[in-house]
């Protein structure tokens, strides 16, 4: 019986093994698909602020552009203010 007993303990404790064994690579892979999953995200965080510094930029060169346009304009309404007070003056 002593044998016996050995080998139902031993039996027991390899199967104790094999299924911590299982239970380890099943946290791996479900570790290895969480990673892959921040991968991406990663990834897509990255080409959303590339495109949000594109559109940042793009805006940023209109609201040069405007106040460029904008100081033509006042510029030229004050060049007719002139002429206007200087042809009433007369």
């Amino acid at each position: 019986m002593p044998a016996e007993n050995s080998v139902d303990a031993a039996l027991a404790a390899l199967r104790q093994a094999v299924a911590g064994l299982e239970n380890a690579v099943d946290m791996r892979f479900e570790a290895e698909r969480e990673s892959m999953e921040i991968d991406g995200e990663v990834r897509r965080v990255h080409a959303d602020r590339a495109r949000l510094a594109q559109e940042l930029d793009q805006s940023e060169f209109r609201a040069n552009r405007l106040e460029e346009v904008n100081r033509e304009v006042s510029r030229r309404l004050v060049t007719a203010m002139e002429t206007i007070r200087a042809v009433l003056d007369r």
